[in-house]
């Protein structure tokens, strides 16, 4: 039986998805206690370019589009990189200020596993 890994909230992400509508967060919800467990989410598709390692999870609901990424790339937890929705109607493409967010995000996450596996005994 594996161990369940805890969750770490990037920046704003977990406020973020607490604002979406109820049915978007329940998806979510469920789709990041798959991940804890070690499973991948039906329809999960991973990030390329400078946000390799990020995975992008999707949900339609009301005629909206929103995404959350997270990656479990890092040994010690799953990390929710960025939560939002998509305002581009025109493109399938996530927006370049999403993008460049979720590669900060990123970076920050890989330095706070790196700082926590250097205090591990």
């Amino acid at each position: 039986m594996s161990t369940r890994k805890p969750i770490t909230w990037m920046g704003s992400s977990r406020r973020d998805l607490t604002a979406m509508p109820v049915a978007v967060k329940e998806d979510f919800g469920g789709a990041l206690h798959g991940v804890q467990d070690g499973r991948t989410p039906d329809g999960a598709k991973p990030l390329k370019g400078k946000a390799l390692g990020a995975v992008r999870l999707f949900e339609g609901h009301d005629g909206e589009t929103y995404r959350a990424m997270y990656t479990v790339e890092l040994e010690d937890a799953v990390y929710v990189l960025h939560c939002f929705q998509k305002k581009s109607k025109s493109s399938i493409s996530t927006p370049r200020a999403d993008i460049d967010l979720i590669e900060r995000r990123l970076k920050d996450a890989r330095a706070l596993n790196a700082q926590r596996s250097r205090k591990k005994p």
